[in-house]
């Protein structure tokens, strides 16, 4: 299990295709964990680039932390496992949370930046947003974990499940993760996001809660094209290959026929 230490703590990572001449950083949503892309979503992108996953702190199998849970330090995280990785310039998959995190990043350090994909950024001022993050991000655990039980039997499904639960109460009621993310909420008003200067892509589910912060997203930065798929806040899950396909198209990649994810 790759561990590096960022920022005192450690954090765990994977990659695939190490070799790849571009980098793509896929970032989780709250109360979430890598697996929301290992599965499905990374190993297509990872045929044209190499792929960095990481548990965001105090998530999945990176080191606990009682505090850290804001846009200002996950962002720095992650220009610090881009550091100790030697990663100059990085493309960005951010979903829910993670989405807004690549947005702060894209604001704190833009030359390091390719491109930006957002996938279902809620708005951090709805005043329920942490039950919000618990919820949607529980069935996604819950949808990728049902994936796992076809393949690797329905022990380890519930293992995980178990797993996941006990870092559900763990940053819910043990860190500063409510009172840091309370203090990110006026975010989307921040006056830098006019100014991003890279291509970006929004990716909302037709039916998710969270269409109008894709809307207003895509009013507020300049080069930011506005995608919709079939499925709610948990659009990844509920469509991986057409994910897949929108990021490889983003991205640049040549393909010879549509990406299919079994």
């Amino acid at each position: 299990m790759p561990i590096i230490t960022i920022n005192h703590h450690r954090v765990h990572y994977q990659e695939m295709n190490p070799c790849g001449r571009e980098t793509v950083v896929m970032i989780h949503g709250m109360l979430s964990n890598l697996s929301v892309y290992y599965f499905h979503i990374a190993p297509l992108i990872a045929e044209h680039y190499r792929v960095v996953l990481y548990d965001l702190r105090g998530h999945g199998r990176s080191e606990r932390a009682s505090t850290g849970y804001g846009l200002q330090s996950m962002s720095e995280d992650l220009l610090a496992l881009a550091d100790v990785l030697s990663l100059d310039t990085v493309h960005l998959v951010g979903y829910s949370f993670g989405g807004l995190v690549a947005l702060k990043t894209a604001l704190l350090a833009p030359d390091r930046i390719g491109k930006l994909a957002v996938i279902e950024a809620p708005d951090p001022a709805d005043r329920d947003i942490v039950e919000v993050f618990a919820g949607f991000s529980r069935e996604v655990l819950i949808d990728g974990i049902r994936y796992q039980a076809g393949q690797a039997g329905r022990w380890m499904g519930k293992r995980q499940l178990e797993r996941n639960y006990d870092v559900y109460r763990f940053l819910l009621h043990e860190t500063s993760f409510r009172s840091d993310t309370a203090a990110d909420t006026d975010f989307l008003s921040e006056p830098g996001l006019r100014h991003i200067r890279k291509d970006a892509l929004l990716i909302y589910g037709k039916n998710s809660a969270c269409v109008s912060t894709g809307n207003r997203l895509w009013l507020k930065i300049p080069r930011s094209r506005l995608v919709f798929l079939e499925g709610d806040h948990n659009v990844p899950v509920q469509e991986p290959a057409g994910t897949a396909n929108a990021l490889g198209r983003f991205l640049g990649v040549r393909q010879h026929s549509e990406m299919v994810a079994f």
